[in-house]
């Protein structure tokens, strides 16, 4: 929802004034300022709390009213009937504002989603809302991001798992959640049956907190996605995982193991689970070091998965070769839809061999080749390919030192009747104002274009190629009404 407008009589005065919007964590809101101030205080807090009777769904983040204005608030979450769903984030709440639940959300039944993120809440004040939470029968969503957790907060936090059978999705991402915290949470992952989305990205597990996290694994039946993103897990954690995983009798649909020093070895592990799996949609690599010999087995798996829907393999320093055997595997697989493959040194001869298997197999709708460096050269296989693919709706070509020639050649596609491509992003390509003229006379030539959203953003472009592209997507608009988005 959009925020209230905040006065100008605050917004507006100087330090020197004595006069502050920003209720700083511990500060106190009604004494020691002007009855003016605090008078002007009182209201907008009155506006955010009629907010909070108001609507399903209240987005408060980074209002900065600190503890004080959170107890002021949270009178409004008491009986409330109308709200769902409410974001605190990054307001400045410490764990002195958790007393503000205190009593609500006992009484709250119909909030469904609640977000503490980006506030330094800390052990204590985590420690203090599961003891709140207990008791709470109507939360599904607990987003805790950036709160200064640690292992005594996740142990809270994991003791709260045991007995709550509300929860179905916790976020405890980017805290400072170690071994011990880990072990915690495997726990009760034993013994909760509800859980569904576990969220634990950028903490610090390494291969000892996916050891412990493991075993919790084993038990559990109702997790469906888990994100470990970022927690330098490695090959002997992903192998951990993966062996209790595949021994795991729910039905896991997501894994995030981006960004955890994986290599071809944990791909191997990786590639085996999705060749069994009869369940998983979402697959992230993203940010590893798998090489061609790890795409390799990767291609080899998705050949056999027929539920894998999204398959991330970027930033893992893969090459013209591991390109052509994932290129391979779209050849007889037509579940894939999401293929993300950006942050890759594939070159021309990579986009080529991609490019040759997608002209007319696969069911790829989105692709993203950004950063690959594919050139003017690779530019002209991707274009090839556009037209005959019929699939492609979204396309990611930047940073690929395109220039103008590469501009030229998707151009002469864009020219040809292509019914799905509606998005094609170009940004940072060293693109002048004659790769902009050449775009912009495909879109005024092509009166059945279908690109709604053209990005040629961080280019080189000067004001005669944007002028191009104005008065290109003006043509079109008086031409078919339909509204093409550029982007310089």
């Amino acid at each position: 929802m959009p925020k209230p407008s905040r006065s100008s009589s605050v917004e507006n005065k100087s330090p020197s004034q004595g006069v502050k919007w920003s209720f700083a964590p511990g500060t106190n809101l009604l004494s020691g300022v002007t009855a003016k101030i605090d008078r002007q205080s009182k209201l907008t807090l009155n506006e955010f709390a009629k907010e909070l009777r108001a609507f399903s769904s209240v987005d408060m983040s980074g209002r900065n009213f600190g503890d004080e204005g959170l107890f002021f608030l949270a009178e409004s979450l008491g009986y409330n009937q109308i709200v769902e769903e409410v974001s605190f984030a990054a307001n400045g709440i410490t764990a002195r504002g958790m007393k503000a639940f205190n009593g609500v959300l006992e009484a709250n039944m119909v909030l469904k989603t609640l977000d503490l993120s980006g506030n330094p809440i800390g052990d204590e004040g985590i420690k203090c809302l599961c003891d709140i939470l207990v008791n709470n029968t109507g939360i599904q969503k607990l987003q805790l991001n950036s709160v200064d957790l640690g292992d005594e907060g996740a142990k809270a936090i994991a003791e709260l798992l045991k007995k709550n059978s509300t929860l179905r999705a916790l976020e405890l991402n980017n805290n400072m959640i170690d071994y011990s915290g880990f072990t915690s949470l495997a726990g009760a992952l034993l013994e909760n049956k509800t859980i569904r989305n576990f969220h634990l990205n950028g903490n610090y597990g390494g291969a000892l907190g996916a050891n412990a996290l493991a075993k919790g694994l084993e038990g559990n039946k109702s997790l469906r996605e888990l994100h470990l993103h970022g927690n330098s897990i490695g090959d002997e954690g992903i192998r951990s995982l993966i062996s209790s995983l595949s021994s795991h009798k729910g039905k896991i649909t997501l894994l995030d193991f981006g960004n955890n020093s994986i290599t071809a070895k944990g791909a191997f592990h990786v590639a085996e689970y999705i060749k069994r799996s009869k369940n998983l949609l979402w697959v992230n690599l993203y940010m590893n070091d798998i090489g061609d010999e790890g795409a390799e087995k990767i291609a080899d798996a998705l050949k056999e998965n027929q539920t894998v829907t999204t398959i991330d393999l970027g930033g893992n320093n893969i090459r013209a070769k591991g390109v052509g055997a994932i290129a391979e595997a779209l050849k007889d697989n037509t579940v894939i839809t999401n293929l993300e493959l950006g942050y890759n040194p594939i070159g021309a001869d990579g986009a080529k061999a991609l490019s040759e298997v997608l002209k007319f197999h696969g069911n790829v709708k989105t692709l993203k080749l950004g950063w690959c460096q594919i050139g003017p050269k690779g530019a002209e296989f991707v274009a090839d390919m556009l037209r005959y693919n019929n699939t492609i709706s979204i396309l990611d070509l930047r940073a690929n030192g395109l220039r103008d020639e590469g501009a030229a050649c998707l151009a002469r596609s864009l020219k040809v009747v292509n019914e799905t491509l509606t998005s094609l992003d170009l940004g940072f390509n060293e693109i002048r104002d004659d790769g902009a003229f050449a775009i912009a006379q495909a879109l005024k030539a092509n009166e059945d274009v279908t690109v709604t959203s053209l990005n040629l953003a961080s280019n080189f472009l000067t004001k005669f190629g944007q002028s191009a592209l104005t008065d290109a997507r003006d043509h079109v608009y008086e031409m078919s009404e339909r509204e093409v988005n550029i982007f310089f």
